[in-house]
């Protein structure tokens, strides 16, 4: 099955409930036993770590200890403490975090074995990582600043003359920043159309912040600027539920990536990160992220408002993997810092 599939099989199980299935006794035991688990995240934490690390000390009475940064920030956090000879970390997540930790044999190859009814693309054959959600970047606005009839629906609306100087995203080398655009952009319209695009795109002076895309859409919600890019689909759902004056805007194709969960292959606490990573992608834990209006990757927990998901009339959607990342940020950071600099 592919991201297709998935997207499909979402569909269809909306409105269907099924029981979640109960961890190993045994692995349960351990777990408590060892009491503790370190999370390394790049999840935003009041809107799902801090609900899930509720939920999951509730559960089990077992303490989570968690680290949140960008998913760079995170792989570089692991690789130093792995050279330094001390693994700190149990389990770790990222849009981007995965490879190079593969690439220096860090990662335990284990996962719950529920996920293996999955669709392929949600989860790695030689159960490295799993996915744990999907994150939807395109543009979002603050809704006193632009008029309905001034809504971008495509990306060359960008180029309008009233956007300049009033759009922001990141700067990280991240998916959810500007050189996870330039990817974007060279994967729907080829090296010649994205160059000519992006050349236009600069002049209209986007500013640049080393922030995640959460940050951005908080500048947006502040009036600094009247729209964001690259910023996830649900976190204005989710601010405009509490009142901010935001929304997002079906642009597309919009970006699409998946964040995946791994434990460490020397984890302090081993049975206490199977144990978690368990619970967070098991349907308990993806209710978790639904509720909190976040895509589950799990199929059997359909979002709270499936229009977050591309479906090919609304709005297209390009996913784009953690390998592909990998292999060519190097080249889309270059072009980025040279077009935008």
């Amino acid at each position: 099955m592919t991201i297709r599939a998935w997207l499909a099989g979402l569909a269809l199980s909306i409105g269907v409930s099924s029981s979640a299935l109960a961890a190993d006794e045994a692995l349960v035991a351990a777990a408590k036993k060892e009491g503790t688990v370190v999370w390394y995240t790049v999840q935003t934490i009041p809107q799902i770590v801090t609900p899930l690390v509720a939920a999951f000390e509730k559960k089990y009475g077992i303490k989570i200890t968690y680290v949140r940064a960008n998913s760079s920030d995170v792989a570089i956090r692991i690789l130093n403490e792995a050279k330094g000879g001390r693994v700190l970390a149990d389990v770790f997540d990222g849009t981007g975090t995965l490879p190079p930790l593969l690439r220096e044999s860090l990662v335990a190859q284990w996962l719950p074995d529920f996920v293996s009814t999955w669709p392929k693309d949600l989860f790695d054959a030689n159960r490295y990582w799993v996915a744990t959600n999907a994150f939807v970047n395109t543009v979002a606005i603050n809704t006193d600043l632009v008029k309905p009839q001034d809504e971008p629906k495509t990306w060359d609306d960008l180029l309008d003359p009233k956007w300049k100087g009033r759009m922001a995203w990141g700067s990280t080398p991240s998916p959810s920043a500007g050189p996870g655009f330039i990817a974007l952009m060279y994967k729907v319209r080829g090296e010649a159309g994205a160059t000519a695009y992006l050349s236009r795109l600069a002049a209209q002076n986007v500013a640049g912040y080393p922030v995640a895309a959460r940050q951005i859409l908080d500048q947006v919600i502040a009036g600094e600027y009247a729209l964001g890019i690259m910023v996830f689909n649900h976190h204005p759902v989710i601010s405009a539920a509490k009142g901010a004056p935001t929304k997002w805007l079906p642009v597309g194709p919009a970006l699409m990536t998946f964040n995946t969960a791994s434990v460490m292959k020397d984890a302090p606490h081993p049975n206490a990160a199977r144990l978690f990573l368990d619970y967070m992608v098991g349907e308990e834990g993806q209710t978790l992220f639904r509720d909190n209006d976040y895509l589950s990757a799990n199929p059997k927990v359909p979002p709270k408002d499936p229009t977050l998901l591309p479906d090919g009339k609304r709005f297209e959607g390009v996913f784009i993997s953690q390998e592909e990342f990998d292999q060519n940020m190097p080249k889309w950071v270059d072009i980025f810092r040279k077009t935008f600099r």
